[in-house]
This record gives C-alpha cells, sequence and structure tokens, in this order.
C-alpha cells in the first residue's frame, strides 16, 4: 500500500477518534459507563488469556494484545503521533510496520465505536456500572449486534498480529527502530515509539506467531458466536 493511501486511511480513521472522544467529553454519564465496560471487558480478556500469560513463550505477545491492541487504555495520543510521523517513518522503517500501525489505530477505532454502542445501550437500560456482569454483557451485546463490524473487530487483531510477525523476521528492523528511539523522544513521540517497540519485542520472542495467531483468532470468533446466540457460557473453554 502506497504512504498516500496509508495517510489517507489513517486521516479517515482518527477524524472518526475524534468524533467517539468528543461524545464522551460531552457525556459524562456515558464516559463512566464506557470506562466501566472497558474495565470489565479488560478482566475477561485476561482470563481468556490466562493460558497464554502463563506459558513463558507466549507471554509477551499476550499481554502486548492485551496492552496495546484489546486493553482499557485510551490510545488517542498514540494515534494522533502515528499521523504526525508516518510521512518521516516511511523513510526508515518498512512499510509493513507502518501497516502494522494503522491496523492497530483502525482496530482502536472500531473498539471504541463499539464500546461506546454498548455503554449507551447499558446506561439506557438502566443497569448501574458496578453492577455489569456476564448475564448482563451477553444481552447488550446481543441488543448492538453488528456482527460483521465484530467479525472485523477480531479479524484485525490477527491482521496486526501477522505484520508484526513478518516484520521480526526481517533483518535489521530492530536495530532500525532503536534508532528511532531518540528522535521520537525529541519530538514528542513516546507512544507511537513505545508501541512499535513492544510490538516488536513480543513478536520477536515468540519465535514464529502462526499458532498463536490461529488460536487467538479461533477463540474470539467462537466467544462472539455463543455471545450472539445467548449461550450460558461464552467465555468457557474449549473454543472450537
Amino acid at each position: 500500500m502506497a504512504l498516500n493511501d496509508l495517510q489517507s486511511r489513517l486521516a479517515r480513521r482518527l477524524r472518526w477518534q475524534q468524533d467517539a472522544h468528543r461524545l464522551e467529553r460531552d457525556d459524562p454519564r456515558l464516559a463512566n459507563s464506557l470506562s466501566a465496560l472497558r474495565a470489565w471487558q479488560a478482566e475477561r480478556l485476561a482470563s481468556s488469556f490466562a493460558e497464554f500469560l502463563a506459558d513463558p513463550a507466549t507471554r509477551p505477545a499476550a499481554a502486548f494484545f492485551l496492552s496495546d491492541l484489546y486493553g482499557d487504555a485510551d490510545f488517542l495520543q498514540r494515534d494522533l503521533e502515528a499521523a504526525r510521523i508516518l510521512p518521516k517513518m516511511a523513510r526508515i522503517l518498512p512499510e509493513s510496520l507502518l501497516q502494522a500501525a494503522v491496523d492497530a489505530i483502525e482496530l482502536s477505532v472500531l473498539s471504541h465505536a463499539l464500546d461506546l454502542r454498548m455503554a449507551r445501550t447499558l446506561l439506557k437500560a438502566g443497569v448501574k456500572p458496578k453492577a455489569l456482569d456476564g448475564r448482563r454483557y451477553g444481552e447488550v451485546y446481543r441488543a448492538v449486534g453488528l456482527p460483521r463490524l465484530r467479525r472485523r473487530q477480531i479479524d484485525l487483531v490477527l491482521e496486526v498480529g501477522q505484520r508484526l510477525d513478518a516484520v521480526v523476521k526481517r533483518h535489521g528492523v530492530g536495530k532500525l527502530l532503536a534508532s528511532a528511539r531518540l528522535p521520537a523522544r525529541l519530538l514528542g513521540l513516546q507512544h507511537l515509539q513505545g508501541f512499535l517497540e513492544r510490538g516488536f519485542t513480543a513478536f520477536n520472542h515468540l519465535g514464529g506467531a502462526e499458532t498463536f495467531l490461529a488460536r487467538i483468532h479461533r477463540q474470539e470468533h467462537c466467544i462472539a458466536r455463543r455471545l450472539a446466540a445467548g449461550a450460558a457460557e461464552p467465555f468457557a473453554p474449549p473454543f472450537s
């Protein structure tokens, strides 16, 4: 994908991201509901990833997914930094690494939009943040629907992982990232630099991501199907 295409794609997603943040700022009750929802989802994901986190081989990659892709953090600053530095980074870093960053931003924008819908539905249903549990989560998940976007959300996680896995196999990328650390700090781009370094380090440690990514992809799609069908235990293994 050409740099201009990446920039155009990134600009569109950043506009969506900023619109979503304005909705939060203008509605404290919605922001409170969203915060509780994200905290609940982060706990669920940590539980679902317990096996990956317990394995020294997959722990760094699993932790990266939870903190930088699937977590409850606010990624707006990282995403804005990406828009600022993309043209400069394109001169020294592989296109696959830049595409991974843009895919991660698309994932954060899509997740934010879906979470806002969930949080708004929780408010309308009168569910207080502290009362959120698996049953209520499933009810709201089904009320919001949007199965195609849910599938896209999960597929994006796989795409980011595949791009990072491809990057670590290229000679010299680690040195390029390390050499960009000081300029990134001087330019105020620590969030984006940290994301790229953590992703590279996690997947470099993994030593081949095919099995790890396939298991996560299968697991999360299975959970999504169970939630949509109203299964009694959507988050319980085994996943198929």
